[in-house]
């Protein structure tokens, strides 16, 4: 049983861990890249509900993990797959699922479920498969904590500081602020001959600095991002040095929040393979992938003064007119709302990187 926060019910069949899980419920509009989403750090806290009817035909694989475990609070699916079907996969998605404790449910009407968090918003929701009383269920859902508030990037972020070397020719050595940062990520900079030194979410600024000596790099991550002050503090450090910055998703919001720009919470939030944003600068739409719950508050009509100059909107969401992307026109930073490694695709933003490489190559 599923129960919202609101009351609304919806029953099915017990897919994955069997047991109770309480969390913000959203939805995801990928038709694949499943596993990567589970194992998106950004998605702690959250039961997500797939929007695609049919999810784990490819089952799963010791590759496309994006951390070292699943990170969501529940799962909700359509129709499951009896069996996986794919030459890469090692396993089945719902056994996965059991193995690591993450409790789902199976056969319930996404459709409907999708179309109710878009008009109400995302709220608590509860899965459970051990209790089928819905008020009981239903007092718990509301006794959880709100996702507003929440200081969840230091839960998902590394302990110990490591290093991803760099393929081929080492061209650039950046700090990397593990907010919740995909795997995909240092891949794409070690790609572009760039060392990566990722750091925990609490690094201060003398530590980004000094692992960065070419540039500092903000990751995604879950979470409100007025709750993440020593991030903020860690980037005005950066900032003030003129070191190259560069963040996305979660990272963009600290960006925004250090260069004393609002933040806010979005009503259903943007999470899938398919979000087209305009980039103002070049006057291109690219489709993008996204996870995110909260924006940054900017005019779209005009540059901001900051303590660090001017800064810019650089990308619109032209679904709804949401902040995107932020690029500063006196200091060399800029950020995007959304995932350029792409992972599990599309691929129309990853010349970001290459952007990132330029900003430091100008700098050096």
């Amino acid at each position: 049983m599923l129960v919202l926060e609101d009351g609304r019910t919806f029953r099915g069949e017990a897919y994955g861990a069997v047991g109770t899980t309480v969390g913000e419920a959203v939805f995801a509009t990928g038709m694949t890249g499943y596993q990567e989403t589970l194992t998106d750090p950004s998605y702690a806290g959250q039961i997500v509900t797939m929007t695609a009817p049919h999810v784990g035909n490819t089952g799963v694989n010791g590759e496309d993990d994006e951390s070292r475990r699943m990170w969501v609070a529940g799962f909700v699916v359509r129709d499951p797959a009896r069996r996986p079907a794919n030459w890469r996969a090692t396993g089945s998605l719902d056994d996965e699922l059991a193995a690591q404790g993450v409790v789902g449910i199976s056969g319930v009407d996404t459709r409907a479920l999708t179309r109710h968090l878009r008009e109400r918003g995302a709220m608590r929701a509860g899965i459970s498969s051990e209790t089928l009383d819905a008020d009981a269920l239903l007092t718990r859902v509301r006794a959880a904590g709100s996702m507003v508030g929440a200081d969840l990037a230091p839960q998902v972020s590394t302990r110990e500081p490591y290093v991803v070397p760099a393929v081929g020719e080492r061209r650039f050595t950046v700090a990397a602020l593990d907010l919740g940062i995909k795997s995909a990520t240092p891949r794409h900079l070690a790609a572009l001959g760039v060392e990566t030194h990722v750091l925990p979410a609490t690094a201060t600024a003398g530590d980004l600095l000094r692992h960065g000596t070419d540039g500092v790099f903000l990751s995604n991550g879950p979470g409100d991002p007025a709750a993440a002050d020593y991030a903020v503090a860690a980037v005005r450090g950066v900032l003030d040095a003129g070191r190259p910055l560069f963040g996305i998703c979660f990272g963009n919001q600290v960006l925004g929040r250090a260069l004393g720009l609002g933040t806010y919470k979005l009503r259903f939030g943007h999470r899938g393979l398919n979000q087209p944003v305009l980039d103002r600068v070049s006057g291109t739409v690219r489709v993008t992938s996204h996870n995110h719950g909260f924006a940054v508050d900017a005019p779209l009509d005009r540059p901001t003064d900051t303590a660090y100059g001017r800064v810019e909107v650089s990308h619109v969401g032209l679904n709804d007119d949401v902040v995107e992307g932020l690029r500063c026109l006196d200091a060399p930073a800029f950020s995007v709302q959304f995932h350029p490694e792409s992972a599990a695709g599309p691929h129309d933003a990853a010349p970001l990187f290459e952007r990132f490489t330029d900003l430091m190559g100008e700098a050096r």
